[in-house]
């Protein structure tokens, strides 16, 4: 048995881009964002960023064409694929992407009236799936690791 399966809560890089394929599929692709911060041993406060390229289809992605914009913070469900083609030089590159299956805006949004909390949206999955709501850890939490 084997499990691929990713969770991040990152930061919109930039507006979506919403395809629509044959049978009106539509897949989305947009950059998020995440980022650790630690405290190195000097005392400096040292922050990464990760960029990921998410991909997400069908319904999902007219929930992504609607009501995601730059700047938005999301919690992303999915799993990890890597794809090859051939450049038009004949190289061979390579590209991984986070296929999203659940998405969650955090903080609210934009497009949000009234002041419930924000909607969470997936993919249709089994029925033996559970569906995470939330993150179960703060991700502006700052600790002392150097990873």
């Amino acid at each position: 048995m084997s499990v691929n399966k990713v969770i991040l809560v990152g930061n919109v890089g930039r507006d979506p881009e919403v395809r629509y394929l044959d049978k009106d599929v539509a897949v989305a692709n947009f950059p998020l964002a995440t980022s650790e911060s630690y405290t190195a041993k000097n005392g400096e406060k040292v922050t990464t960023t990760e960029w990921h390229n998410i991909v997400i289809w069908r319904g999902l992605a007219k929930v992504v064409e609607q009501y995601v914009k730059k700047g938005d913070r999301l919690y992303i469900e999915g799993r990890i694929r890597t794809r090859s083609w051939e450049d038009k030089e004949g190289n061979k590159r390579y590209t991984t992407e986070i296929y999203g299956d659940n998405m969650e805006m955090l903080g609210g949004s934009r497009n949000q009236q009234g002041g419930g909390s924000t909607p969470t949206h997936q993919a249709p999955q089994n029925e033996n799936q559970n569906q995470v709501n939330e993150p179960d850890f703060d991700p502006n939490e700052e600790d002392d690791l150097p990873f």
